[in-house]
């Protein structure tokens, strides 16, 4: 049963509407002195977390999973139009160095968490062992630290976590929360002054914005672009299903449209508009995500987790940055990387467009696909080795 909320989550226009609505003040916000600083997805993700927690809209809703099941997985082939490999494979490397840097700041964080507090408690409706419960709980969250909500759910069933089902809601609700602000976080770190001038700098945009210059965007070329993001999810979907593997999806869809865009770079630079409306939907993705996080069931269910995972992000971001500025890697491929890391493929590059780090963008996606290979084998790894 759901909470009363002034927008019922069966009205499925009224939820676009208030997800489009905070999409596009966060755009008109951005361009004010304090909206500039704040950025817009920040706008986004705070505007939806509010406007879900005074019970204006759901925290779930129908519309929701449509813009997850249908708006994200076009957002991949959007952004990568242009990510011709072999100009981009030098930034791919550094990528590749940044996001393994975040996954040993998550594994850190993990193992720091579950040592200061006692998890044993947690989970008691769980069928797993008790004495296997605090390794479940750290299994669990470095999955979906490293990988993302497919990892999270197999680690579910690998640990027998989601056997309780108070548990695995507080948790799912925590995690909800969490990769909302932690986000917004990101999205600002790389306006601190203070932090910035410690790492190396490099323009990350300046590229593309030469080459888009003096390229006009027509009707033809945004429904042609559009039309072609779909047809690409389209293919990777039929390909996935022939294969039996729904869970290869992003990692099919990635590796289709890099190759046409390294095989055929003119023609794929044609769709020109593809970006602009990447990122329109990415602020709307946003603003799902960030809807989800419920404040009350989190604190009244499990307010333990609510401590783990502050830990965990903690650690993470102190090794991730740490690391990586004795590495010479830029501000912005870390946060890239550790977006890749915490919330997954399609938040990284949204986030990367967002912020005008063009050359980011196709980097985020691949080694975000990489994630979700790992992360299952890491969450597995440490709850054997705990135990």
């Amino acid at each position: 049963m759901h909470d009363m909320t002034l927008i019922s989550p069966d009205n499925h226009f009224a939820i676009m509407a208030v997800l489009f609505l905070i999409a596009g003040g966060a755009f008109l916000a951005e361009r004010t002195r304090i909206g500039a600083h704040l950025t817009g997805a920040v706008i986004a993700i705070l505007a939806a977390i509010l406007a879900a927690n005074l019970r204006i809209s759901p925290h779930s809703a129908p519309a929701f999973s449509f813009v997850f099941s249908y708006f994200v997985p076009v957002l991949i082939p959007l952004f990568l139009f242009k990510a011709n490999l072999r100009t981009m494979m030098f930034e791919t490397t550094r990528m590749t160095g940044a996001f393994l840097i975040a996954s040993v700041g998550t594994v850190v964080g993990v193992i720091i968490a579950a040592s200061l507090l006692d998890l044993g408690a947690l989970a008691s409706a769980a069928t797993t062992d008790p004495e296997l419960r605090e390794a479940g709980i750290a299994g669990l969250f470095a999955s979906t630290y490293i990988g993302g909500s497919v990892n999270y759910a197999a680690l579910g069933e690998i640990t027998q976590l989601s056997s309780d089902a108070s548990f695995f809601s507080a948790a799912t609700a925590t995690d909800n929360l969490f990769s909302a602000l932690f986000l917004s976080v990101l999205a600002l770190l790389p306006g601190w002054q203070w932090l910035a001038r410690r790492f190396t700098t490099h323009d990350h945009g300046e590229e593309q914005v030469a080459t888009e210059a003096d390229e006009p965007i027509t009707s033809t070329s945004l429904t042609l672009a559009l039309a072609t993001a779909i047809s690409f999810v389209a293919i990777g979907d039929a390909i996935t299903a022939a294969m039996g593997m729904p869970s290869a999806r992003y990692a099919v869809i990635t590796l289709l449209v890099v190759t046409a865009a390294t095989a055929f770079p003119h023609w794929m630079e044609k769709l020109r508009g593809a970006f602009e409306i990447g990122v329109a939907l990415a602020f709307v993705f946003f603003a799902a995500i960030a809807a989800g996080a419920n404040l009350v069931a989190m604190v009244q269910i499990a307010p333990l987790l609510v401590v783990v995972v502050m830990i965990l992000l903690s650690v993470h971001l102190v090794v991730l940055l740490g690391v990586g500025s004795l590495f010479k890697l830029t501000l912005p491929e870390l946060v890239t990387a550790s977006n890749a890391a915490v919330l997954g493929a399609t938040t990284a590059p949204a986030l990367a467009a967002a912020r005008g780090w063009h050359d980011l963008v196709t980097p985020g996606v691949l080694v975000g696909v990489l994630g979700y290979a790992l992360g299952t084998f890491a969450g597995t790894a440490i709850f054997h080795l705990w135990a």
